[in-house]
Parts: structure tokens; sequence; C-alpha cells
């Protein structure tokens, strides 16, 4: 599929998105005419209307039950001097911001434009949230078997990514009969130096 086809497949999608969220669709276009008219490049993703740089997604547009909203990826570095970003997962959502508008509210040309070219300025300018490192935390039952040294040395050899799964397969068992039976289990792939998953995804390779 060419560019051109694909980006015919990308405008049918979002007229579609836009007809099923037939009670926005002033809004929601204005929106779209807005991002559109910049340097990014239209797309959907999770089955919204979605706008990128280089790839990485800058902003999108949705329509929920009482309001619709631009969203901005890395909202959080906007100066925001109309203070109209919100935080919709406040506690878990660290740079996404939205602005939101409500039933008969006006989409602001000039206004959205400003927030929506500097959020491009501060991708180009490669300003993003720095991914949070998840914590490892070891169940007792593990942290008993890691008492002998050679699963300790085979275990810490494995990439963080791996020692976490096997962490949160054991610990995530209720009943510590269950836990202890996975940690068995677990022990050979762990001495062999294979992920929790790797006979899994072995098997499933083509011959």
């Amino acid at each position: 599929m060419n560019k051109a086809d694909t980006k015919a497949t990308t405008a049918r999608r979002v007229d579609e998105y836009l007809q099923r969220h037939s009670g926005w669709a002033s809004q929601l276009t204005a929106l779209r005419n807005i991002l559109r008219a910049t340097v990014l490049d239209e797309t959907v993703k999770w089955g919204m209307p979605t706008y990128t740089l280089d790839g990485k997604i800058v902003a999108g547009i949705a329509g929920f039950k009482n309001h619709c909203a631009l969203w901005l990826h890395n909202g959080v570095f906007l100066k925001d001097p109309d203070q109209v970003l919100v935080n919709a997962g406040q506690g878990t959502t660290r740079g996404l911001r939205q602005w939101r508008f409500g039933p008969g509210e006006t989409v602001p040309k000039d206004r959205v434009t400003a927030y929506v070219l500097e959020a491009i300025d501060n991708q180009q300018a490669g300003k993003a949230i720095t991914p949070r490192k998840k914590s490892l935390h070891i169940p007792a039952e593990l942290a008993a078997a890691l008492e002998d040294p050679p699963v300790k040395a085979a275990f810490n050899a494995l990439a963080p990514g791996r020692q976490r799964e096997y962490a949160d397969h054991i610990g995530g068992a209720r009943k510590a009969k269950t836990r202890q039976s996975r940690l068995a289990k677990a022990l050979p792939d762990i001495l062999a130096g294979r992920g929790l998953h790797d006979r899994y995804r072995q098997a499933r390779k083509p011959g």
C-alpha cells in the first residue's frame, strides 16, 4: 500500500470515527482541521484519531459521553496559559493532558493552534517523560530459593524484565501451595538461563 492509499484509508477510518461520535462531530472536526494544518501525520491508534511526528505520538482527539477532547501526549510540558489542560488519570498519568470541550462549546482555533504548535516544538526538542523503573518485589518463596548460590547466580544473570516476570508469576498466586508449585516449575528454567515464557515462544516459532 503506497502513501496515498494509506492516507485515504486513514482518512476514511477517521471519518467513520467522527460518524460514530456524531454528537461531537462539529468540535472533533474543528480539532481535526487544526491538527491536519500542521506538520503532524494523521493516523489511527487504539481506535482513535492520532497525530504523530516522525512516528511519535503528539496529539489525538476523542469523543466521550459528556465531553470530547484534544489530548496531548506530553502535555505536562506545555505552559498552559489558559489553564485549560486536565490530567484525566490523576495519580497514574504523568505526561498526558486533555483539553475538554462540553456540549455546544466552540473550539477556539487560534488558542488550540498555539497549544498544538508548542507541543510540536517540544517534541522536536526531545522533551519526553522518562519511564519509571519498575521495582522488583521478590516473593518470600523465591527469596528462599535464592539463598542457594547456583540459583542466585542464575537469577541475577537474567535480564531485569525476566527477573520481574518470574517474581510476578510466583508472587501473583494467592495460595502458598500454588506459589511453591510455580517456583518448583520455574527453577529448572531459571537455572538454564531461560525466561518464564521462552519455551512458549520457541514452541510457536515456525520450523
